[in-house]
């Protein structure tokens, strides 16, 4: 079975949206945020 030029147009794929890109993008931020304080108020030295 062959899909027509509209059909395919409508197959959705492993692609994210712009929600999904701003929530990421948020979620590594405070990961950031997090170790930096982290670090800051329980600073380890190097073995």
């Amino acid at each position: 079975m062959k899909l027509n030029e509209n059909e395919m147009l409508e197959i959705k794929g492993g692609a994210f949206g712009l929600k999904t890109a701003f929530l990421i993008g948020l979620g590594g931020l405070i990961t950031l945020i997090v170790g930096i304080v982290d670090g800051y108020l329980n600073p380890n030295k190097c073995n």
